[in-house]
């Protein structure tokens, strides 16, 4: 290999367009680009893909150069295995060019519009799944016709199609929300009826809004990893991606005519009449789990998930969740073991080719919490069970948005809230102050929380004050219900 290795490039015309997808980040191309792809190899069919990213035109000048061709790159204990992704035709920077974007959306061809944009793109109020109408960019999307959300973007494009006389677009969801079809339909539809009610007639009768559940691990790229690809390809790829070797992708088969790529060649794609028991499965098992680990392993030190549950303490910790707090709320989809389910994510987490970090998965912890750990909570004090475990987590969520570590040192919080919580946090000086203060933020726990679950995280807090994160872990009692 030379010292400059050269760029990847397109060697193959870009399939024609089908889908544009809104939140063109890792994820996406480690993923649903990927089995995007592998469909139209199979079973042919118009269903390129047009990339959006409403933030940062970053990965628009990484792709471009390169002919939006990148490498996507799977990772696991044998190995590393690359291979070249050609389903993505362009990449759009929105605020750069909102009107190219929304000609492209309201194109007929143009038959299924998805989305990675993260719990916070979808402007709902967690804890209850509406749209939130003072939100600000959602009051400016009301008024104005170039949108700065993804859903004004929706909203505005699937506008024009009606009064052109064109179908609707799916718009299909990819993002790790519990019911994330029917909050993405909340959102689209609660716009649409403050913009135009007719609008929103429209699209109660002739849109479609599946739900999905998306699965799998994908660290942030770092220039280390472009730097040993560049050594083993021969090529400097700076848009490459890297992933576990697993994933799933279960899709509600309901879209607007049908239309859709053939994915049943395609491995790990399952069409269903209901997600919901997959969803709630994977959001409560996979993503529950991640968040307690993320935040108690980074309060105690530890850089990744694989790092964390290494440790034995936080294995024991993650097995008593799955055990004994969590499988007990689920009914399991058919076909499921839900223990041979909890084993397997325990050797995906142990991959230590995966160095998913733990900073990585606590961001934007109050948009994830209701999802992934008060749901499960609120079940268990239902049924009369203990789940320490689980108000241990949110705990260490409420210490990590105080913004000093264990040791004294600033953590670097990135959430919509986080100067919100920090201030809440620095309110009180006592740990059931700080408690009591983080309690009252609605968008994350609703306006009343019981009783049990305020006493239950006020001592979790208080022992992660005495004894860390470590040993709050390692002296948790045995939970047997």
């Amino acid at each position: 290999m030379t010292a400059n290795p050269p760029l990847l490039s397109r060697q193959h015309a870009a399939p024609d367009l089908g889908i544009v997808h809104i939140g063109l980040g890792a994820f996406f191309r480690s993923f649903g680009v990927i089995m995007i792809e592998e469909a139209m190899t199979h079973a042919g069919g118009d269903w390129g893909i047009t990339g959006v990213s409403l933030r940062s035109p970053d990965i628009r000048d990484r792709l471009a150069p390169q002919g939006n061709v990148y490498t996507a790159v799977e990772r696991g204990p044998d190995g590393a295995s690359p291979r070249i992704i050609g389903a993505l035709r362009d990449v759009i920077f929105a605020p750069e060019n909102p009107g190219a974007l929304l000609k492209q959306l309201a194109e007929p061809r143009v038959r299924i519009v998805s989305l990675t944009v993260t719990e916070k793109g979808y402007c709902h109020v967690p804890s209850t799944g509406a749209l939130n109408m003072g939100h600000p960019d959602i009051q400016h999307d009301i008024d104005h016709p170039q949108p700065r959300s993804a859903i004004g973007y929706l909203v505005r494009a699937l506008d024009a199609r009606r009064r052109a006389g064109h179908r609707p677009f799916t718009v299909l969801s990819c993002d790790n929300l519990p019911d994330n079809g029917r909050i993405t339909e909340n959102a689209v539809i609660g716009l649409a009826e403050a913009i135009n009610p007719e609008l929103a007639r429209w699209l109660i009768s002739e849109g479609r809004f599946p739900a999905t559940m998306v699965d799998r691990i994908v660290p942030a790229t770092t220039a280390a990893d472009i730097d040993q690809l560049a050594v083993q390809t021969g090529y400097r790829d700076h848009a490459a991606v890297f992933h576990e070797p697993f994933r799933q992708w279960v899709i509600e088969d309901r879209f607007v005519d049908n239309a859709r790529p053939d994915f049943t060649h395609v491995a790990g794609v399952q069409l269903v009449t209901e997600v919901a028991p997959f969803e709630l499965m994977k959001v409560r098992m996979l993503n529950g789990t991640h968040s307690a680990l993320a935040y108690l392993g980074y309060l105690a030190g530890h850089t990744t998930i694989a790092e964390t549950v290494y440790d034995p303490v936080f294995r024991h910790y993650l097995q008593q969740l799955w055990d004994h707090e969590i499988i007990p709320t689920l009914s399991p989809p058919e076909g499921v073991d839900l223990h041979h389910y909890a084993n397997t994510l325990l050797d995906r987490y142990a991959n230590a080719a995966i160095r998913h970090k733990t900073a990585q998965i606590a961001m934007d912890g109050s948009q994830k919490l209701p999802q992934r750990l008060l749901g499960t909570i609120a079940d268990n004090i239902r049924a009369g069970r203990v789940c320490d475990g689980l108000m241990l987590a949110v705990a260490a969520w409420m210490r990590y948005v105080g913004g000093i570590d264990e040791a004294g040192q600033p953590i670097d919080v990135s959430d919509p809230l986080a100067a919100h919580l920090r201030n809440l946090s620095d309110s009180s000086d006592t740990a059931r102050g700080k408690v009591n203060a983080l309690l009252s933020v609605e968008q994350v726990f609703g306006g009343d929380p019981d009783e049990r679950m305020t006493k239950g995280i006020g001592q979790a807090y208080e022992t992660l004050v005495q004894m860390g994160a470590w040993r709050s872990c390692k002296n948790l009692p045995e939970n047997t219900t």
